[in-house]
């Protein structure tokens, strides 16, 4: 196995064909475990994301306004679908409070829209290529990952097998966001869809200033609830606002194409 830590960005290979299951494994532990938390050689467990409660990860405002605890529950499973931006703004606001992530399968996320959004690139650790099995690294990176974003690639999980996992980021304290395919059991669903743009026609003509996003929440303890968002783009971040922010700039969205 020939990744980089976390802390240098980004990639675990972890689809080496010679090297054995359990050894690929034991490295991704290895490497877990020699994170540095808060400028000390620790295990990341123990430098997880200093938030106003110890039991919450921050998403950005818009989004913790639909959500009933402010933010991801610690030990829970999200499933989010739809737009992109969802899980990249989520990636940001874990990063940029202090916490670590994880992105597994998930080759076509662009590291640079996050780290526009605020994301710590030296924070996050990315697993383009986890094998034939995603759902076990997943479940050996939620010891020491307070963020695992995974990407089933349209994979169904069985029943037994996500309460299992389900189970596991529960006693860690960690998040599961899945993604791309069935998962049963989910205490959230997210679901976001482009609703509009900004600055593709008229004053600012050829340049994307905005696009506006619906998104809908729901889960086992709350009824469906729907906002819709902006993000933002200036030239030197990109940025979540309500739409109660921006209702005076409704006339100038594009509608999107379906």
């Amino acid at each position: 196995m020939t990744g980089v830590t976390v802390g240098e960005v980004a990639e675990f290979p972890v689809d080496d064909e010679e090297a054995g299951r359990a050894e690929r494994i034991e490295a991704l532990r290895r490497r877990i475990a020699a994170v540095p938390a808060r400028g000390e050689v620790q295990s990341v467990a123990r430098g997880r994301v200093e938030a106003a409660s110890d039991r919450i990860l921050p998403v950005p405002t818009p989004l913790a306004e639909l959500l009933p605890q402010g933010g991801l529950v610690r030990g829970s499973v999200v499933s989010v679908s739809g737009a992109t931006s969802l899980l990249l703004g989520m990636l940001a606001s874990v990063t940029a409070s202090g916490g670590y992530a994880a992105v597994i399968g998930q080759r076509r996320l662009g590291l640079l829209a996050a780290a526009e959004m605020g994301a710590r690139l030296h924070r996050l650790a990315v697993i383009p290529d986890p094998g034939p099995d995603p759902v076990e690294i997943a479940a050996v990176l939620l010891d020491g990952i307070d963020l695992v974003v995974l990407g089933l690639g349209g994979a169904s999980v069985p029943p037994s097998r996500a309460r299992a996992v389900a189970a596991r980021a529960r006693s860690k304290q960690s998040v599961l966001v899945v993604t791309d395919g069935r998962w049963e059991g989910a205490h959230v669903r997210l679901e976001a869809r482009v609703d509009g743009y900004r600055g593709v026609d008229g004053p600012g003509r050829d340049r994307l200033c905005a696009t506006r996003l619906s998104v809908r929440a729901h889960g086992r303890a709350f009824p469906p609830r729907a906002t819709r968002v902006e993000v933002c783009a200036d030239r030197s971040a990109v940025e979540w606002a309500s739409e109660e922010r921006n209702r005076l700039e409704d006339g100038r969205f594009r509608k999107a194409v379906r």
